[in-house]
């Protein structure tokens, strides 16, 4: 009875070592919230595409790639960086990344650490703290860099979207990272839908590359286009086959025949 008890205990410890990496493992492949969201009132998250649940339970941990809904609730989400949002009612808005809020409908606030990044995004358009190379409309000494960013965000109905800072330094850039505005303390502004959707492109063109540009298009040379130069191309050569043609038959009546 000793050695079967032995062999059992042996047997029971080699199978929770063997579980022990296996949950080891499976925890490493779990990925981790990144925040937490306090909500209030009806609020809601996509569990699937457009398929939408209400939040149960006040403290909803947040993961990269969730989606959320403000209906007739509102919602505050800390995240793991120290950068906080408020979510005001009727909103939309995902967690593409770690530090990075793309909102769709609705307004927030928002609350950025001096030792945190965190990016927004509307449309085309990416909010963020100003770097120290970004210009302000403020000098330098008004934002200290010890201070933290206070803003929102807010989106109109026809797609128009304000801004406004309330503390430190804010830099609005497109799509193509161009820096559209830059934001001191207590400064706001409002951006047309146009500029949202799809960012203004600006075309410039010199004399000489427009020449070239339009010889290059309709294959023209002394001001005649190529379908003209072939038909010119095809009437001579065709006037010449006739020539020779004729002076082949003129050669042939004056010959005389010899006879022998």
């Amino acid at each position: 009875m000793k050695k079967v008890f032995i062999y059992f205990l042996c047997v029971t410890f080699l199978l929770m070592m063997g579980q022990f990496h296996w949950m080891v493992a499976v925890a490493k492949e779990k990925v981790l919230p990144i925040g937490e969201m306090v909500s209030k009132g009806t609020v809601k998250f996509e569990v699937r595409e457009n398929a939408w649940r209400n939040v149960e339970s006040s403290h909803f941990p947040i993961f990269p790639g969730v989606r959320i809904k403000t209906e007739k609730g509102n919602a505050a989400v800390i995240f793991s960086s120290g950068s906080q949002i408020e979510i005001s009612p009727n909103s939309l808005f995902s967690v593409d990344q770690t530090d990075q809020i793309q909102l769709s409908q609705g307004s927030i606030e928002f609350r950025i650490p001096s030792n945190s990044e965190f990016n927004l995004k509307v449309g085309k358009l990416s909010i963020s703290k100003s770097r120290a190379f970004q210009a302000s409309r403020a000098p330098a000494s008004t934002a200290p860099r010890s201070e933290e960013t206070i803003g929102s965000i807010s989106i109109h109905s026809n797609g128009a979207v304000t801004i406004k800072n309330i503390q430190g330094n804010l830099s609005i850039l497109d799509e193509n990272r161009v820096l559209l505005a830059g934001l001191s303390s207590k400064d706001s502004v409002t951006l047309p839908s146009t500029t949202v959707k799809t960012s203004p492109r600006v075309m410039t063109a010199q004399a000489d590359e427009t020449a070239d540009t339009e010889t290059a298009a309709t294959g023209g040379f002394l001001g005649l286009s190529t379908w003209a130069w072939g038909g010119l191309i095809g009437g001579v050569v065709l006037l010449g086959t006739v020539v020779a043609i004729r002076s082949a038959q003129d050669d042939d009546k004056d010959r005389v025949p010899i006879c022998p």
